[in-house]
């Protein structure tokens, strides 16, 4: 396999190698007059029941099978998913991890790492704080560094999200893509290659791609917000860009009360517990940030479940 290659080809082959350490995550069909408007029809992709709770096993696992570990073992930084996708991937390949998260990574998943075996080093307000630390961590310890979403063995494994829905659910024409540092929507849109409208949901308060498409380069914003520690990546990342370049019909942002919104109206509707990044791109729908029209077949990845217990009646963590 050409390493740098991203494309169905390679997609393919690499699910082909990594299917059987991942789940094959079920879509869901729901009435769209129930949860978001007059539409076709509306798809939930659950990739929040993968192993680790995020599709993120699916980039960490990829790394295992397709590239050589060394005896150190690996590095990872994060806002709290990969680093419970690279610990889940590492306990199941008996390798050392080492993750690095920011203060701001919710307690749910801080502890899921550390029940999976990492080693948790927590410091930084940031993911980017996270990820400088990690970076010199593997300088001196000669640990292979697992990036969150910047490398190609991670697009190619999250890019198989696209390969299972478009079996499971091959009418789409619309699917919404939540964006954090775009590995999950670049491997998606390398999968379908413009075949399907895609849009990409950020938070207001975390514009990655809505800030390099006006730049036309991938910059620098600043992050804040109830979904930070998910989608909270400083910018876009430099493989995934011109894929969304390419691939991305468009891109919408959503506030963070719509956020909490379309938790609670996912709880409601469907008895599926999503936190806020993975509730992020269903949260586009709800607000009408992104309005479907009347024929619009729509397909919306819920992402991710790693949260505290959450009575979406009274607005309070439970425990």
């Amino acid at each position: 396999m050409t390493r740098l290659a991203i494309n169905r080809e390679t997609i393919s082959r690499s699910y082909n190698r990594t299917r059987h350490h991942v789940r094959t995550t079920p879509t869901l069909a729901v009435s769209p007059r129930d949860i978001a408007g007059a539409f076709s029809e509306l798809h939930l992709k659950l990739e929040l029941l993968q192993h680790a709770g995020s599709f993120k096993v699916r980039g960490a696992i990829t790394h295992f099978m397709l590239g050589d570990i060394p005896e150190s073992g690996v590095i990872a930084a994060s806002g709290g998913n990969h680093g419970a996708a690279v610990a889940y991937a590492a306990s199941a390949f008996n390798a050392p991890a080492r993750i690095f998260v920011p203060e701001i990574s919710a307690p749910a998943k801080k502890k899921l790492i550390q029940e999976l075996g990492a080693e948790l080093v927590v410091g930084g307000a940031r993911y980017a704080d996270a990820l400088a630390a990690s970076e010199q961590a593997a300088s001196e310890s000669g640990a292979k560094v697992l990036h969150a979403y910047d490398q190609p063995e991670t697009l190619l494994g999250q890019g198989s999200v696209g390969l299972e829905l478009e079996q499971q659910a091959p009418g789409l024409t619309t699917l919404l893509v939540a964006v954090g540092g775009g590995g999950l929507i670049g491997g998606i849109a390398a999968w379908y290659q413009g075949r399907i409208k895609i849009v990409a949901v950020e938070p207001e308060t975390a514009p990655t791609l809505k800030a390099a498409i006006e730049a036309g380069k991938p910059v620098d914003v600043d992050v804040s917000g109830l979904a930070a520690d998910s989608l909270g990546a400083r910018r876009i990342g430099q493989l995934a860009f011109p894929l969304c370049q390419s691939f991305v019909e468009e891109a919408v942002t959503v506030t963070d009360d719509a956020i909490r919104n379309a938790q609670a109206v996912l709880w409601q509707k469907t008895r599926l517990m999503a936190e806020p990044g993975g509730a992020a791109a269903l949260a586009a729908l709800i607000s009408g940030a992104y309005v479907p029209a009347e024929d619009e077949r729509v397909g919306v990845i819920i992402c991710g479940a790693n949260t505290d217990v959450f009575d979406f009646a009274s607005g309070d963590a439970t425990a």
